[in-house]
């Protein structure tokens, strides 16, 4: 029911904006006279090989070959994309959905009445930053110490360590004074950089009623208003879009790391499908891809004298990883697969936020221009065509939001955040995964949930994700630290050709329902107990009369989405008796010269959407990987 309700929104608003972007002529980047498009063309050996040309991968390349001392060859699987929907702010959502992405659904989620999920994850050069919402966040300082407490207390893996990295990774743009003073949007530029080709920036509009929604925080107890959303602290805020805002359109890997660039050791090749690593007595020497040509499909080798750098996803990495004979020996059996190295954690500990819709309405709300004026006032709406027609200024700018609420659980549920955290403590967390699962995973799941537990007493962990709107309606609610844990493994029946198999495992860790239940409950006194009171809002969804927490649970049962895209911690960088995947310096256990770089390393999700911090990790793994040189 929640994935129809999105995609009947994203219909409509592709319907709205179809007049005004439909005449919409963007000039083409110059061809990239590096960019190879047969096997042929490729050199039998480069310093790098990168498999995946996404919003990692192309970071990487581009900053390995800025000296010009190092060859590097990106295997991408999917193609070079233009088009509009992909270059376009407005809504977020244009690119969104399977034209760009893998054709994959998860399995059916046995606590979500069997409903599956599409799993959006980018097909094309720029990966999933082509085609994701271009909400520009960061998650806060707790988020990033997490990762580094699962090595020592020294670990280059935290707030301190990553912030050179979040900047270094974007160039930040503030709004226009005007807007800025209109809406009382606040920013602090020495949180951001100004040297990268990937922009994030702001719309030349805001709706005028946002500034009431956040105000109405002001009457919560505990909910603090960080100077910036690039601080490291919860609370609400404004925060950018993943914009050039020069011309008005997406910012991404392609565009930041790829278009423009013309050096000789720097090739792409596209529609090039990785079918597996070469390890030669436990070292990664190359990879093997394959490329289809009407009937025909040819095979290649390429050699890497340096390394192999897997930046394929959350999806696709430990896919590769697990079809190269690294992964749990017990899945590589099954699947006629030779075992090179026996690392149980490839394709375990798979997270994403899971997201819902409850809809709250504010029958009194009369600010306007407002969202519904798009669809309902013709002069408004025909005013907004023209300043965007003319100039690309006004709505059309803006994308799916700036401004949204990210709060700890003590703000949102005071009376239970601790009777939650000690059930989480006390649980037996290996009971909660499957049931063959190796016992370093359960030793690493059982270690994030001590730090979850930690993390559920604190205010600066942000659990709770509300985006503001505008609008005299509730927004999406997203659930950042979710404690179920999901798999993605290789279909052993046909493991080079068939996707993996996706499951989320949404709501395996019941603590998650009993943190789903105190947002619902927390929404509802945000529309219902502060100055929101006034506007007389009326609950929609669940109805009114849904209030106890069995009610409630059978609500989200029937209504959650397990993901909001955001894919992560599939190789994850843990200690290897913790699960592990990767180490500190992103190398995969028991295999020499191989990385991976992406999401997947991630081993417990920031409270926030994930591309910032994967364009930081891919900054920081170049300083690695020069360190090795």
């Amino acid at each position: 029911m929640a994935r129809i309700t999105r995609l009947g929104v994203l219909a409509s608003l592709l319907l709205a904006v179809a007049e005004p972007f439909g005449e919409a002529r963007t000039g083409k980047p110059e061809p990239h006279l590096r960019f190879l498009t047969a096997s042929s063309q490729v050199e039998p050996s480069y310093d790098y090989v990168i498999v995946g040309a996404g919003t990692a991968g192309l970071t990487i390349a581009d900053r390995l070959t800025a000296d010009g001392n190092s060859t590097v060859l990106v295997i991408e699987n999917g193609k070079i994309v233009d088009s509009p929907r992909i270059n376009q702010v407005y809504s977020g959502m244009a690119a969104m959905g399977p034209t760009w992405s893998y054709q994959i659904n998860s399995v059916p989620q046995v606590n979500l009445r069997n409903r599956t999920t599409a799993v959006i994850a980018g097909n094309l050069v720029g990966g999933s930053s082509a085609i994701n919402a271009m909400m520009t966040v960061r998650g806060t300082s707790e988020d990033y110490d997490r990762w580094g407490n699962f090595f020592s207390n020294g670990s280059s893996w935290s707030w301190d360590g990553l912030l050179p990295y979040l900047k270094k990774a974007l160039t930040f743009v503030p709004p226009e004074a005007t807007v800025a003073q209109a809406v009382n949007i606040s920013y602090d530029t020495s949180f951001w950089g100004n040297s990268s080709g990937v922009y994030v920036g702001w719309p030349s509009f805001q709706w005028p009623g946002l500034t009431t929604q956040i105000e109405a925080f002001q009457d919560i107890p505990g909910a603090e208003f960080p100077p910036d959303s690039g601080a490291g602290k919860a609370g609400v805020y404004w925060f950018p879009t993943f914009m050039d805002p020069r011309i008005v359109q997406r910012s991404y890997a392609r565009t930041g790391h790829f278009d423009g660039i013309n050096r000789t050791n720097h090739h792409v090749i596209t529609e090039s499908h990785v079918t597996k690593i070469l390890l030669e007595d436990g070292t990664a020497t190359g990879v093997t891809f394959r490329q289809g040509t009407g009937n025909s499909t040819t095979y290649t080798t390429v050699k890497a004298n340096r390394e192999v750098i897997l930046s394929a996803g959350s999806i696709h990495s430990p896919q590769i990883l697990q079809r190269s004979g690294v992964g749990p020996k017990k899945l590589l059996q099954s699947a006629g697969i030779d075992t090179v190295v026996d690392l149980p954690g490839v394709g375990q500990n798979f997270q994403d936020h899971p997201m819902m819709f409850m809809s709250i309405v504010l029958s009194n709300f009369t600010t306007h221009p407002s969202p519904s004026d798009m669809f309902g006032n013709r002069n408004f709406s025909d005013w907004a065509q023209t300043m965007w027609r003319t100039n690309k200024t006004g709505p059309y700018s803006m994308g799916i939001g700036n401004a949204a609420a990210w709060l700890g659980m003590p703000v949102i549920a005071p009376d239970a955040f601790e009777g939650i955290a000690s059930k989480l403590e006390d649980q037996d967390h290996g009971a909660q995964l499957p049931p063959d699962t190796d016992p370093t995973v359960i030793a690493g799941y059982s270690a994030q949930m001590r730090e979850m537990a930690r993390s559920i007493r604190s205010s600066n962990t942000a659990f709770y994700n509300h985006v503001l709107s505008g609008a005299g309606s509730s927004g999406q609610l997203i659930d950042l630290h979710p404690l179920s844990r999901g798999t993605v493994n290789i279909n052993t029946t046909d493991p080079f050709n068939k996707e993996p198999i996706v499951d989320y495992r949404s709501l395996s860790n019941p603590v998650d329902l009993d943190i789903l239940v105190e947002f619902l409950r927390f929404t509802r006194r945000y529309f219902f107990e502060t100055r929101l009171k006034e506007l007389s809002p009326q609950q929609m969804q669940p109805p009114e009369y849904v209030q106890e927490p069995e009610d409630l649970a059978g609500f989200l049962q029937s209504n959650l989405s397990p993901s909001e895209f955001h894919p992560a911690g599939t190789c994850a960088m843990m200690p290897r008796e913790l699960g592990g995947v990767v180490d500190e310096t992103l190398k995969v256990y028991g295999v020499k010269n191989l990385r991976v770089v992406d999401a997947s390393i991630i081993p417990t999700l920031p409270g926030a959407n994930t591309c910032q911090t994967v364009y930081a990790i891919a900054e920081k793994a170049v300083d690695l990987i020069k360190a090795d040189m």
